[in-house]
């Protein structure tokens, strides 16, 4: 089982080579580099689906939001 978690890419660094693309993306208030070789489209202010440093594939807001939030709701249950 994998856990994949969604982030807002803050910044991205530019490449000639797609796939060595990489964002800067917040993870509720944590900052990590992560590969968007498999998301040529992807921009800033955009919510990826991020799994062992590379983004999976894009959200929209409200589900990211929704996500988020639900990690928050279990992270309080423990």
């Amino acid at each position: 089982m994998c856990l994949a978690i969604p982030a807002k890419i803050i910044s991205i660094s530019e490449n000639d080579n797609a796939l060595q693309r990489m964002a800067r993306v917040d993870f509720s208030g944590v900052i990590k580099d992560i590969s968007l070789a498999y998301l040529p489209e992807a921009k800033v202010n955009d919510y990826v689906i991020v799994h062992a440093g590379l983004a999976l594939s894009i959200l929209d807001e409200d589900e990211a939001r929704i996500t988020l939030a639900a990690f928050a709701e279990m992270n309080n249950v423990q």
